[in-house]
């Protein structure tokens, strides 16, 4: 079963599940959300970079603990030590960022820990402890995409030029502003229709031209219709 709660680090959650068991036997896609995450599984330490597609995990052939921060966008950068760019759409082992010794002294302290996600989660917190915080016009930056504010008025009222606003969110976020405003409209998307919104009225609501340009972009970032994403199809 795949659980997921507010994190002690600022604007983050934790989740934890247990992938191929009996009683979660269906494997549903890791949309694009413009976030990171720190992973473990079973003596690795890992890290899921920021997604242009869904990720579909693979099952192994026995049950497989697993268990993540996810950090909100733009954060994670700043307390890996590395751009989100050279991350994106990848599943990268941390020791190939970190210091072999290092990750093998973490992975081993959560490894023993009665709960791997609290230990995690400490991981996290003690690594952020020691970097400085991400830019705050990052956040101001996810906030205003997230809310469908167009790219050039986001660039003018964070006093940023279009270029110099590309390649901070290329090393924050992944990708450029354009791609995280759409992830970001996709995660608002799911948010509505989930909720009882109809298709129609979540694509006007999200600012997409009609409802095929809204079922043209989830399939296109999602792999799925949105009724197959909403347990519908």
């Amino acid at each position: 079963m795949y659980v997921e709660q507010a994190s002690r680090f600022p604007g983050a959650v934790v989740w934890s599940r247990t992938l191929g068991s009996p009683d979660d036997p269906v494997i549903r896609p890791v949309l694009p959300d413009g976030c990171m995450d720190l992973l473990w599984s079973e003596g690795r330490l890992l890290v899921a970079g920021p997604d242009t597609h869904a990720y579909v995990p693979v099952a192994g052939e026995r049950p497989v603990r697993w268990a993540g921060v996810r950090f909100p966008p733009g954060t994670a950068p700043a307390l890996l030590g590395v751009p989100a760019c050279e991350l994106r759409d990848l599943r990268v082992e941390l020791a190939d960022l970190w210091p072999a010794s290092e990750v093998r002294r973490l992975t081993a302290r959560v490894d023993a820990a009665a709960d791997p996600v609290a230990a995690l989660e400490d991981v996290a917190l003690e690594r952020a402890a020691d970097r400085d915080p991400a830019d705050p016009l990052l956040r101001r930056l996810a906030a205003a995409l997230g809310a469908g504010r167009p790219v050039a008025a986001t660039a003018d009222e964070l006093g940023l030029g279009v270029r110099q606003l590309h390649r901070r969110s290329l090393a924050a976020f992944g990708y450029g502003p354009k791609t995280l405003a759409r992830v970001l409209r996709l995660q608002r998307a799911l948010a509505l229709a989930r909720e009882g919104v109809t298709f129609a009225e979540t694509a006007v609501r999200c600012g997409y031209a009609d409802q095929a340009h809204l079922a043209r972009d989830v399939r296109e970032l999602a792999g799925q219709t949105l009724g197959e994403l909403l347990g519908r199809g």
